[in-house]
């Protein structure tokens, strides 16, 4: 995409992107992007509509709190604020499992890295599937 916007924004790249097309081409293109910058535009009006009407009601609020006696800390060190702890989600459970060459029983769950011994297996020609718990 960015070697698009680069072409889109450059004179020379773009006259010699265009070349090979004709003037009703070129013109259905203009129609097209102006539509496109028509549309960008209703789009940021509606934005700033919001966005004002956004403005509008914090002053509102900030007004009735002012009038109120309340202050920004009364709501954040408030009753109502409340510390909620996030928990530690459960590890996932191991999707493969091969010997190593200790003898000793070796797990992957399928993220991170894998284990020495399963790459050491796949390289030998093995399939994944082979070692996949059931």
């Amino acid at each position: 995409m960015s070697d698009f916007i680069d072409i889109l924004t450059h004179g020379r790249r773009l006259k010699a992107a265009v070349k090979e097309l004709s003037i009703a081409e070129l013109e259905s293109v203009q129609t097209k992007l102006a539509k496109v910058i028509d549309d960008r535009r209703e789009e940021e009006a509606e934005f700033k509509q919001l966005e004002a009407e956004k403005n509008k009601k914090i002053q509102e609020l900030r007004k009735a709190m002012d009038d109120a006696g309340i202050g920004v800390n009364d709501l954040v060190d408030g009753p109502l604020a409340s510390t909620k702890k996030q928990r530690k989600r459960a590890p996932k459970p191991p999707k493969y499992a091969i010997s190593d060459a200790n003898g000793q029983r070796v797990t992957w769950t399928g993220q991170g890295r894998m284990p020495n011994a399963l790459k050491d297996a796949l390289a030998k020609g093995h399939n994944l599937d082979k070692y996949l718990i059931k």
